[in-house]
């Protein structure tokens, strides 16, 4: 938190990690006194009032979220079949997961068919406990199978109740973290209104289910509130041996359940890392953070069956390195300005140097190329030259990893949101500018006067930390769309602590010459009250007729595919096609794949290249030897695929194989000179002319508006 505070003697200094804050009562030996009988009354109403409003705002966000699932869908009408495909793209994938250990013989017999799986890619046998993050439908298929609700509730609601549940959690994680923050629920409530208000930017849990961040995301906030507690001063020593047990449980839970975990933890550790290094957090707190980081991660690996991709994350080599550079930089925090700034920029360097020399050793011992799409993907977004590579482009070309679009600000903005977000993020940062500098000069005092009267600018660490949080989440959502959801969430937590906040409000007052205690509570109190009124009267009766507004869902061309697929082709047949629609041939047919939407193994990715040959300008023999390579019986062809006008020219998928290929893309345009016009014509449009060259091959069986599906001959 940021304050002013009013110096008694001529030489005060910032309270510090060991002693007693000024807004507690301390004896002089520096003992705490116990809070009076009435305040000690008034604390626990306080909390239970709380609490007890955490808890409903929890379970009405539930109810809420769910409602617009049920309205959007009309789930509880629509057949099996058609609430299947509702899980589109990979959340049909992971949900077809759960459905297997749900209609597996038995528990042992479904985690052997997932240890062992040979239908999610042909012609090769992987585990998928390994591979992808689904302990999280292991354990709810479990648990609805020991459970007696099997005549109470089918499988699908168990889990789209426990992810609509957990959303609950979500949102109280949230106020405790902003109570933490701020020291009244009052700001707590602020930040649930706010995230429910903006709930477009803040989930996508009602329409993305089994989407990884709706399980990791919960756990996230859990740990961030834990952390703020931990960074309080003046825990007592089995308090802080609870939360560091709070954060390694959230930090754990959050890591088995996303894949992309150790990127989120990396720019944490990072937030850690900046503060510490400004003296701003305390160093043991820190290293312990390090620490649970690490071994969490760890543990999920063993858990993962030692996946290669966790060893080998950036995140082991940062916090490894952060740990041996210090014990070699032991005076690190010593001396004046200049020396300190030496001493800091020669860490950062032996940091930066340490972990990418121990990240290539492991990845060279590791032989370990599965995020190697993530590192081409970010180095062609940010400007390091121009890429042909197709799994980069295919990043780059899709809405969700483009930048924040503007709207975003404005929609944030109609709820006051941005705007004290704004407010209190440059009030905080001015504050942290301030005590970094008098932190690395040494120097005890950094005030301003006035009036015979100095005050000392501060920053608490659970402040501290809440600000670079949210600053290095900011820069990852403005530069990746779909990362919003890390950030508009703390965004809500950090604007409503700011406006409740004493010790903001005392700095404003104080430079503003119109400070008085009477005054500052006053206005922490009622600016949020009206805030909160002025959100209600305008967002309530939108909120009223989004819940009242029935919907349907209608997809019968992808239904009346399922259902072909199930009714007349064998129960080994192997599909190809795109991966979106693949992953939902395998939940509604339990077919087996070619290939499927979990991208981060090389060996898939460059399968995937291959089947979409289906869509390059290809000869139907090639094509017809790639398909059969991977033992393809019948292969999917998407019209929306084929001609996709969704996305510009340059980053339609046909454009993107085209240019890989080597080959002049379509339609009117400039090309790179050296691509060369193709000997062939586009497969996906030249198939459907049933010229013989093409028949001798593919026989199509099914087809409708949408989708084209053709029987390979079995060739000698």
């Amino acid at each position: 938190m940021t304050t002013i505070r009013q110096r008694r003697v001529g030489k005060g200094t910032e309270a510090a990690e060991d002693q007693p804050s000024e807004e507690t009562n301390v004896k002089p030996d520096g003992k705490i006194l116990p809070d009076p009988p009435g305040g000690k009354l008034w604390n626990i109403l306080s909390v239970t009032v709380g609490g007890f409003v955490a808890i409903s705002l929890g379970l009405l966000t539930s109810v809420y979220v769910a409602t617009l699932h049920e309205n959007d869908l009309w789930f509880s009408n629509i057949k099996e079949v058609e609430r299947e495909i509702s899980f589109r793209t990979e959340c049909g994938l992971y949900y077809s997961y759960y459905k297997q250990m749900i209609q597996a013989a038995s528990i042992q017999q479904g985690l052997h068919g997932l240890v062992y799986d040979n239908k999610t890619e042909s012609v090769r046998t992987i585990n998928i406990l390994e591979r992808m993050n689904v302990y999280q439908e292991v354990f709810l298929s479990i648990l609805y199978r020991i459970l007696p609700i099997q005549q109470y509730l089918e499988p699908v609601y168990f889990y789209i109740y426990t992810l609509f549940g957990l959303q609950a959690v979500y949102v109280i994680a949230l106020y405790v973290t902003s109570w933490l923050l701020s020291g009244t629920w009052l700001s707590g409530l602020l930040a649930a209104c706010w995230y429910i208000t903006n709930r477009v930017d803040t989930t996508r849990v009602e329409f993305t289910i089994p989407l990884r961040e709706n399980w990791a995301l919960p756990f996230f906030a859990v740990q961030i509130a834990a952390i703020t507690y931990l960074l309080r001063t003046h825990l007592q020593p089995a308090q802080e041996r609870l939360t560091l047990m709070a954060v390694f449980i959230a930090t754990f839970l959050f890591s088995l359940t996303w894949q992309f975990n150790q990127f989120m933890m990396l720019i944490q550790a990072l937030a850690l890392f900046i503060l510490d290094c400004l003296d701003m957090l305390p160093t043991a707190k820190v290293t312990w953070l390090y620490i649970i980081q690490i071994s969490g991660l760890l543990l999920v690996c063993v858990l993962q069956f030692f996946n290669s991709m966790i060893l080998g994350s950036l995140l082991i080599s940062f916090n490894v390195s952060v740990l041996i550079a210090r014990t070699i930089q032991k005076n690190l925090k010593k001396g004046g300005l200049l020396n300190r700034l030496g001493k800091l920029i020669l860490h950062v360097l032996l940091v930066l140097c340490l972990t990418l020399l121990i990240n290539k050793f492991i990845k060279k011992i590791l032989n370990l190329e599965s995020d190697e799409h993530i590192f081409k993907f970010l180095k062609a977004k940010f400007g390091f030259g121009a890429t042909r590579d197709f799994d980069a482009n295919l990043y780059l070309c899709e809405e969700a990893f483009g930048l924040l679009p503007l709207n975003t600000f404005s929609r944030l903005s109609s709820t006051l949101l941005f705007y004290i977000y704004g407010f209190v993020l440059f009030l905080l940062t001015v504050a942290a500018v301030i005590v970094a500098f008098r932190n690395l000069s040494g120097s005890n005092q950094v005030h301003f006067q006035e009036k015979k009267e100095e005050y000392t600018v501060t920053l608490k660490p659970d402040a501290a930390y809440s600000l670079a949080h949210t600053v290095l989440f900011g820069c990852l959502a403005l530069s990746t769309m779909r990362m919003k959801y890390l950030w508009t969430s703390h965004m809500c937590v950090f604007a409503s602590f700011g406006l409740c906040s004493s010790e903001v409000w005392k700095l404003i007052l104080k430079c503003l010459h119109l400070y008085t205690s009477q005054r500052t509570q006053v206005i922490k109190y009622s600016i949020p009250i009206i805030t909160l009124l002025y959100i209600s009267f305008k967002f309530w009766p939108g909120i009223m007729d989004e819940l009242s507004e029935l919907r349907e869902f209608y997809d019968p061309d992808t239904v009346e595919l399922m259902n072909w697929i199930k009714s007349n082709t064998p129960n080994t047949a192997v599909f190809a096609g795109s991966m979106q629609l693949l992953a939902g041939v395998k939940l509604c047919t339990g077919r087996t794949l070619t290939n499927h939407p979990h991208y981060e193994d090389k060996n898939l990715r460059e399968r995937t290249k291959q089947i979409y040959q289906i869509y390059a300008k290809r000869s139907p023999g090639e094509v017809y030897g790639i398909l059969r390579s991977f033992g393809t019986d019948y292969v999917i062809l998407e019209d929306s695929i084929c001609y996709e006008r969704r996305h510009s020219r340059g980053c339609r998928l046909r454009d993107l194989l085209d240019v890989a290929n080597g080959h002049i893309m379509d339609g009117l345009g400039e090309n790179e000179p050296d691509l060369k016009p193709s000997l062939y014509p586009r497969f996906c449009e030249e198939i459907k002319k049933n010229l013989p060259s093409y028949t001798m091959h593919f026989t199509r069986v099914f087809q409708n508006k949408t989708f084209h599906v053709y029987k390979l001959a079995k060739h000698k």
